[in-house]
């Protein structure tokens, strides 16, 4: 882990690896319970503004959050939102900070254009709200916000900002369509461009494109704790989907899904498992469309330039 984590852009102080930051938080009104947590890159003042706040039914205070070990779990909400706002701003990498537990101290929100609030105070939001000529819309239902409302990491394109979680890591250069998709302690570490879902805890390399629906197993469903990457200059076909993880410059042909599991044909003719072949670089994955089984092939290097770079000159 580095030593260096986000000092300077989320004015945090560090002593023997503690981290300090100023920020700001709503609460509910009538629960008092804290509903997110925000520490803006340029400000030691930290104030917002919301329809919601402004109709009484949340408050705003400003918050101070000091975490002592990146690498023990977090102990409340602003904790959290901290290690996902350092995520999101490039301070660390997916993996440099424990998020054990992280879905247990979030609050499940109502994201509304008017602000967050608890899900069963939309109504008297949306209500008074009328009352001064103004509609409300709700965006999610989720625990996690979107980034974009927290964070906005220079050098990258966002077609659909609903669909990146606050804790996702893009790199510079990095493209998300509009139906790409990231999720929190997971992304690129180089421009990329992402049609298809990166799930929580993948990585992707640098130069890599995951196509349009793509797939990619991540840590969260079924309490897998294998975490899977994709590593440089790698190509997921369209509707294809990985349950393993591939080296430098490997292809899965559009529509092929190789999970661990998988029976994979080998270019001697021999079978082995997915998870054999885990990590390896240079390879071709496709399913063979006569026999219906996957096959794996040593990839001609020269068969796919990358992604196009004008398009990740963000």
């Amino acid at each position: 882990m580095r030593t260096d984590v986000g000092i300077t852009p989320l004015h945090c102080k560090t002593v023997l690896m503690s981290l300090r930051a100023v920020g700001h938080s709503y609460f509910d009104v009538q629960t008092g319970t804290q509903l997110d947590a925000w520490y803006p890159e340029s400000s030691t003042d930290p104030k917002r503004s919301c329809l919601a706040a402004q109709l009484g039914l949340i408050e705003g205070r400003p918050i101070e959050t000091t975490i002592d070990d990146l690498e023990s779990p977090a102990v409340n909400l602003a904790d959290a939102y901290l290690r996902l706002h350092m995520l999101s701003r490039r301070d660390i990498r997916p993996h440099e900070a424990n998020l054990d537990g992280v879905f247990g101290l979030l609050t499940n929100c109502a994201w509304t254009s008017a602000g967050p609030v608890l899900p069963d105070r939309v109504d008297e939001l949306q209500s008074n709200a009328a009352d001064k000529g103004i509609g409300v819309s709700v965006t999610s239902v989720d625990k996690f916000p979107r980034m974009t409302d927290y964070v906005i990491p220079s050098g990258v394109r966002i077609a659909d900002a609903d669909r990146v979680r606050l804790g996702a890591h893009l790199a510079e250069g990095t493209t998300v369509m509009h139906e790409g998709f990231c999720n929190f302690n997971a992304g690129t570490l180089g421009p990329s461009m992402i049609e298809g879902r990166i799930s929580a805890g993948v990585i992707v390399g640098a130069n890599s494109d995951i196509g349009g629906s793509a797939s990619i197993m991540g840590t969260l469903s079924g309490g897998g704790k294998e975490t899977i990457t994709i590593g440089e200059n790698c190509l997921l076909g369209a509707n294809s989907g990985i349950g393993i993880s591939l080296g430098d410059n490997c292809t899965v042909e559009a529509g092929c899904y190789v999970t661990a599991g998988s029976r994979v044909t080998l270019p001697d003719g021999s079978i082995a498992k997915g998870k054999d072949l885990s990590g390896r670089s240079g390879m071709l994955l496709i399913r063979n469309s006569t026999s219906g089984a996957i096959e794996m092939r040593v990839l001609d290097p020269d068969k796919w330039e990358g992604i196009n770079q004008a398009l990740h000159d963000n």
